[in-house]
């Protein structure tokens, strides 16, 4: 068992993210976890990630712990995930996103690893 805090976090840059702050909670490197990752991401204002194209293997899933963020697909459409609500994204599947108010917004990430 191995606990974490908030105080144990070190930052890491995310690629294609932009006016968020992106901490790894639990994984291989930090708590030896083998088949996913958790990690705290914090969107500013304005704040948000590119368009993620959908060649990318891994299952996601966003769960948003305060504020909301507006979640963009390929076709254009529009998901705004509020506090206590998720979105899930199965294998190669693209997405952009990005915290179109004026508060921050704290977002649990969960991803898979892809030999997992």
């Amino acid at each position: 068992m191995i606990k974490r805090t908030l105080e144990e976090l070190k930052l890491y840059d995310a690629v294609g993210h932009h006016g968020v702050s992106t901490f790894r909670i639990h994984g291989k490197e930090e708590t030896g976890a083998q088949k996913f990752w958790i990690g705290l991401s914090v969107f500013l204002p304005g704040g948000g990630a590119d368009w993620a194209y959908e060649d990318n293997p891994l299952e996601k899933v966003y769960y948003v712990l305060e504020g909301e963020i507006t979640i963009t697909d390929k076709d254009g459409k529009k998901y705004v995930i509020h506090k206590d609500e998720s979105i899930s994204f199965p294998p190669n599947e693209g997405r952009g996103m990005k915290n179109e108010t004026n508060s921050p917004v704290r977002m649990l990430v969960t991803i898979n690893y892809p030999d997992a």
